[in-house]
């Protein structure tokens, strides 16, 4: 597990490196945002009273994603925004440079902005069918957003099972966001109320 900070590059974003995190085997994640030992649990959801029953669909991506269909590219988008913002390039947004991706820089930038989109939304796709994945290794960052002043939520990579209160499982993703702050309407993940609520670990 390490910390890692939105940082703006030129009109795009990228991670850096933040501060170091203790290791270990297992670990408990504040979900409720009010832990006085973030991005850690320390019981403070029972003083809280806080409800975090899940509320976001188990149906499958490819069920709840929009399809946009491109010039030399598909792009599908789930809507499940966690304002990190990777979408955007120097060239314009994922969905402006799928739309126009039969010039080759344009297709290149817009699956650079998929593969680079840390809640998962974003997922480009060749004509033939093949969706265009980043290779990551499991690892769980714990973002932060000096842009926008804020703490941003749980990034998840690497296909790391998420597991139901009911024991089910979530369709297991090579991206996801989980929320931190406690605020999110599509429980357990991050919808970008972090921003709206200016939460800061």
């Amino acid at each position: 597990m390490s910390e890692k900070i939105i940082t703006p590059k030129g009109k795009g974003y990228e991670f850096k490196d933040g501060r170091k995190l203790p290791q270990s085997e297992v670990y408990a994640l504040c979900r409720c945002g009010k832990s006085k030992n973030k991005p850690f649990c320390d019981g403070s959801h029972e003083q809280a009273g806080f409800i975090g029953t899940e509320t976001a669909s188990k149906d499958k991506y490819y069920d709840r994603a929009e399809l946009i269909e491109g010039q030399n590219l598909n792009l599908m988008d789930d809507h499940r925004c966690a304002l990190a913002r990777f979408c955007h390039r120097e060239e314009g947004d994922a969905w402006e440079l799928t739309k126009i991706s039969g010039n080759p820089k344009c297709r290149e930038e817009a699956i650079h902005a998929a593969k680079d989109c840390p809640s998962g939304r974003l997922l480009a796709v060749e004509k033939s069918g093949n969706a265009l994945e980043p290779e990551y290794e499991p690892a769980i960052e714990i973002i932060q957003d000096p842009e926008k002043g804020v703490s941003s939520g749980i990034f998840v990579k690497g296909y790391i099972p998420i597991e139901s209160a009911d024991g089910s499982n979530y369709e297991t993703r090579n991206r996801l966001m989980l929320c931190r702050c406690g605020k999110s309407h599509n429980k357990p993940f991050c919808d970008s109320q972090h921003v709206d609520t200016k939460f800061k670990d």
